[in-house]
C-alpha cells in the first residue's frame, strides 16, 4: 500500500468536497457576515441544504440517504465551517440527534425520524445538558414517570442547539436521581406536544443564526413508543453518541481554522511593511507555518477517528476524544493568531477571522468540555495498560 492509499481521501471523497465547495461558496458564503450580524434564523439557507440533498450525507440509503457514513459526513461540516460554522450546525445536530435512533431505535422510529432528515422535513436536536448538569450528565433532574400507556416527563434542558427550530429532540430523563446513570433513559419528544415549551434565545458569542434555547418540559405526555432503546439504557446510549458526534465537532473545528488560515495567508501576501510583503518577515511565516502544522495534524486525527466511527472500531472512545479536544484546542489557536496576523483588521468585523475566533471558542465546550476529554482519554489510556 503506497503512501497515497494510506493518507489521502480516495478520489470520490475529495470529487464530493469539490462539489460542496462549490455550493458553500456560491450559496452560503455570501451570507455568512449577515448571519453572525443578526443571529437569525435563516430558512433559506436550511433549503440550501435539503435542495442540494445534503441533508442526506451521512445515512444509510434505507432512510433516503446518500450513504458513505461519518467521513463524508465530516468533510461535509468541515466545508460549510470554512465560511459559516452556523451553517454546519444544521446537519450535524440533526445527526447528533439522530444517532441514538440509529444506535437503540425501532426501525419505526428510524424511518420517520431519520428518513425526514434525509428528506428534509424534520430537524432534530440533543437535549442532554441541565442548569445543574453539565460535565457530571450523570447528575441530571429532568423527570420521568410512567403514566398509563406512556410517560410524563418534567425538567429543563440548557444550552439546545436548534431548539425552537427542531420539530423532535432526543430528551434524557431519569425516573430517580439518586440512581444516576443507572436510572436514565431517552426519549423522543416533539415539538408540538403538550408541556413543551423553550426559554429566550442566549446572545452567544459566536455561532449565532442558529437557535440556542432551553428546552422546558412541564408534564410533557408522550406515548410508549417514544421511548429509545430500554428504560435504564439511556446514559449508555448518550455516552455512545458523544462516541460518534464528537469528531464531526473535530471537523467543525478544522473548517473554522482552515477558513481563517486562508484569510491570513492571502492578507499576508497582500499587505506590506517595510518595503515587503508581510508574509516574508520571519516573524508572520513562522506564524503562518505553525498554523499550517496545526491545522494538518488536526485534520488527520479527525479523519482517522471519523473513519473508526465508520468501522465500529472499539478504540473509537479514545480517538473521538483526542479528535475533537485535539482539533479545537488548535482552531482556538489558528484563529488567534489569524487575527494577530491581520493586526488592527483582524479586530473588525470587516474581516470575517475575528468571527472565526468567536466560533471557534465552542468547539472547546459543547459535546463534553475540554478537559473532560482529557479524563476520558487518560482514563482509556491506562485501561488499555491493564
Amino acid at each position: 500500500m503506497d503512501g497515497r492509499e494510506r493518507f489521502e481521501l480516495p478520489p470520490e471523497l475529495e470529487e464530493f468536497r469539490a462539489a460542496v465547495r462549490a455550493i458553500v461558496e456560491r450559496e452560503i458564503a455570501p451570507h455568512a457576515a449577515r448571519l453572525d450580524a443578526t443571529d437569525a434564523w435563516d430558512e433559506d439557507l436550511y433549503r440550501a441544504l435539503v435542495r442540494h440533498e445534503l441533508m442526506g450525507v451521512g445515512y444509510d440509503e434505507t432512510y433516503g440517504g446518500s450513504g458513505g457514513g461519518a467521513l463524508p459526513l465530516g468533510i461535509l461540516v468541515e466545508e460549510l465551517s470554512r465560511v459559516s460554522a452556523a451553517v454546519a450546525l444544521v446537519p450535524a445536530v440533526s445527526k447528533l440527534g439522530a444517532i441514538p435512533l440509529l444506535l437503540a431505535g425501532t426501525e419505526e422510529q428510524r424511518a420517520r425520524y431519520v428518513g425526514g432528515i434525509c428528506r428534509g422535513e424534520l430537524l432534530m436536536s440533543y437535549a442532554l445538558t441541565e442548569p445543574g448538569a453539565g460535565s457530571d450528565a450523570a447528575s441530571l433532574r429532568t423527570r420521568y414517570v410512567r403514566e398509563g400507556a406512556g410517560f410524563v416527563l418534567s425538567g429543563t434542558k440548557r444550552f439546545i442547539t436548534g431548539a425552537g427550530v427542531s420539530h423532535a429532540y432526543v430528551v434524557f430523563a431519569t425516573r430517580d436521581p439518586s440512581l444516576r446513570a443507572e436510572g436514565i433513559s431517552a426519549f423522543l419528544v416533539l415539538r408540538e406536544d403538550p408541556g413543551v415549551s423553550f426559554g429566550r434565545e442566549e446572545d452567544k458569542m459566536g455561532i449565532r443564526g442558529v437557535p440556542t434555547r432551553e428546552v422546558i418540559l412541564e408534564e410533557a405526555r408522550i406515548p410508549a413508543d417514544r421511548l429509545i432503546g430500554r428504560e435504564g439504557q439511556g446514559f449508555e446510549i448518550a455516552m455512545r453518541t458523544l462516541d460518534h458526534s464528537r469528531p464531526v465537532i473535530g471537523a467543525q473545528a478544522v473548517g473554522i481554522a482552515q477558513g481563517a488560515l486562508d484569510v491570513a495567508a492571502r492578507y499576508a501576501t497582500e499587505r506590506e511593511q517595510f518595503g515587503r510583503r508581510i508574509a516574508e518577515h520571519q516573524g508572520v511565516a513562522f506564524m503562518l507555518a505553525d498554523m499550517a502544522m496545526r491545522l494538518e495534524a488536526a485534520r488527520l486525527l479527525v479523519y482517522k477517528a471519523l473513519a473508526l466511527c465508520d468501522a465500529g472500531d472499539p478504540r473509537m472512545t479514545l480517538w473521538s476524544a483526542m479528535a475533537k479536544c485535539f482539533a479545537s484546542d488548535a482552531a482556538m489557536r489558528i484563529t488567534t493568531d489569524a487575527v494577530q496576523v491581520l493586526g488592527g483588521y483582524g479586530y473588525v468585523r470587516e474581516y470575517p477571522v475575528e468571527r472565526f475566533m468567536r466560533d471557534a471558542k465552542i468547539t472547546q465546550i459543547y459535546e463534553g468540555t475540554n478537559q473532560i476529554q482529557r479524563v476520558v482519554i487518560a482514563r482509556e489510556l491506562l485501561a488499555a495498560l491493564g
